[in-house]
C-alpha cells in the first residue's frame, strides 16, 4: 500500500490554517483521488482507501454541493464519515452540459492548469481564451502548452500568437513524445504540487500525461479525416508524476461553457474593458455610435477584431449562465434551510 506524507499529497499552509491541532489528532485528513459514482478513492498518511459516497452528505448547509477530485476532507478515523470539507484554495468549474444551468466541478486545489492545444489544425485562439478565462477565475496559475510541434511547419509563429492572448502568459511549445522537451514542465510538477490538464479531445493530453508520469492513462490516435481525437479519459482522477507532484487528468471537453466567470473574463480582457471606458457614451454598444474607442482601436490595428468578438461572446455567455445559476443557488439555499428546519423540528419532537 502506498503511503505519503500530507506534504507529498499536496498539503499546504492554506489548509493548515483551517484546522486545530486537536482536529488533526482526532480526525483523518484525506484527499479525494478519484470519484466513481457510488465510491470515492481517498489518500491519506495511512495510504489509499475506498469509501462509499454515502459517507458524505453534500448540501448547502455544509457549504458545498458536489465532491471534486483534489478536495481535502476531515474524516472520522473509524467510520470514514465526513466531518468537514476544507475550504478550497482553487476550484475549476464550468457549466454542466445540457440546457439546465448548473455548475460542474472539474478539479479542486490545483496549483497550475496546463491549457493544452495542438499546433495542427486544432489550434484556435478563441478556444484557448475560453479555457484561460476559466482558469483565471479559479485562481490557478495558467500555462498554455502547445503540443504536436513536430506536425507544424511554423511552431514559433503559433507560439507568438498564443503569447499575444495575455501579457506575460507562459507558453510552452513541445512534442509530448520527446522527454527532453516535456522536461520544460517539470518545475510545475514537483513534490507538493498539483497540476491539471485542460483541453479538447485529440490535442495530446493523454500523451503529455504519460510523458510526465501518468503511465496508466490510455491514448488513442486522432481520426485521420479531421485530425480530431476521441475521448480517452472518461473520469477525473489523480496520478502521481515522475517529478513527485500530482496530475488531475480530465476528459476532453467538446463543449466548455462558462458560468460565474466574471472575474476571469475581466482579467483576461482588461485592455478591452479599459478601452470601453473611453467611449463617448457610457452605454456604447460599440456598433454605430460616434466616439467609440473600441471601433477606433480596431480600425487602427491596436485591437484585434477577433479578440473583441471573443470577449463579447464570452461575456454574454457568462452573464446569461450566471443569472440562471444565481436563481438555482438561491433555490438550493432555501431548500437547505427548509430541510434543516424539518430535521430540527423532528429532533425537538423526539425530545418531548
Amino acid at each position: 500500500m502506498n503511503e505519503w506524507s500530507l506534504f507529498e499529497l499536496g498539503w499546504q499552509p492554506f489548509f493548515d490554517q483551517q484546522i486545530s491541532f486537536e482536529e488533526s489528532q482526532e480526525h483523518l485528513i484525506a484527499r479525494v483521488m478519484a470519484h466513481h459514482g457510488s465510491q470515492i478513492l481517498f489518500a491519506s498518511e495511512q495510504g489509499e482507501f475506498v469509501a462509499p459516497t454515502a459517507i458524505i452528505e453534500p448540501g448547502v448547509d455544509q457549504g458545498f454541493s458536489q465532491v471534486a477530485v483534489g478536495d481535502w476532507f476531515l474524516l472520522d478515523r473509524e467510520t470514514y464519515r465526513c466531518e468537514r470539507l476544507l475550504e478550497r484554495k482553487t476550484l475549476l468549474e464550468r457549466k454542466a452540459a445540457g440546457e439546465e444551468v448548473k455548475p460542474q466541478l472539474i478539479a479542486a486545489n490545483v496549483d497550475t492548469a496546463f491549457i493544452v492545444s495542438s499546433c495542427n489544425q486544432d489550434f484556435n485562439l478563441s478556444r484557448i481564451e475560453r479555457y484561460l478565462a476559466l482558469v483565471l477565475e479559479s485562481g490557478c496559475n495558467p500555462v498554455i502548452v502547445l503540443t504536436k510541434s513536430d506536425l507544424c511547419a511554423d511552431p514559433s509563429g503559433i507560439r507568438q500568437q498564443a503569447e499575444k492572448i495575455q501579457p506575460g502568459i507562459i507558453v510552452e511549445t513541445l512534442d509530448a513524445r520527446d522527454d527532453q522537451q516535456t522536461s520544460a514542465l517539470e518545475d510545475w510538477c514537483k513534490t507538493g504540487k498539483t497540476v491539471a490538464l485542460l483541453g479538447s479531445s485529440g490535442v495530446g493530453k493523454s500523451t503529455l500525461a504519460n510523458a510526465l508520469g501518468g503511465h496508466d492513462i490510455k491514448t488513442q490516435a486522432a481520426r485521420e479525416d479531421d485530425d480530431k481525437g476521441r475521448h480517452t479519459t472518461t473520469a477525473r482522477s489523480m496520478h502521481q508524476l515522475n517529478a513527485g507532484g500530482w496530475l488531475i487528468d480530465n476528459p476532453g471537453m467538446r463543449e466548455l461553457q462558462l458560468a460565474a466567470c466574471e472575474d476571469g473574463i475581466a482579467e483576461l480582457f482588461d485592455d478591452i474593458i479599459e478601452l470601453g471606458g473611453q467611449c463617448r457614451f457610457r452605454d456604447c454598444s460599440h456598433q454605430t455610435e460616434p466616439g467609440c474607442a473600441i471601433k477606433q482601436a480596431i480600425e487602427s490595428g491596436e485591437l484585434d477584431e477577433r479578440r473583441f468578438v471573443s470577449f463579447q461572446k464570452l461575456e454574454a455567455e457568462q452573464r446569461r449562465n450566471s443569472s440562471s445559476l444565481a436563481v438555482r443557488r438561491e433555490n438550493e439555499r432555501k431548500q437547505g434551510a427548509f430541510y434543516k428546519k424539518v430535521i430540527s423540528e423532528k429532533k425537538r419532537q423526539r425530545g418531548n
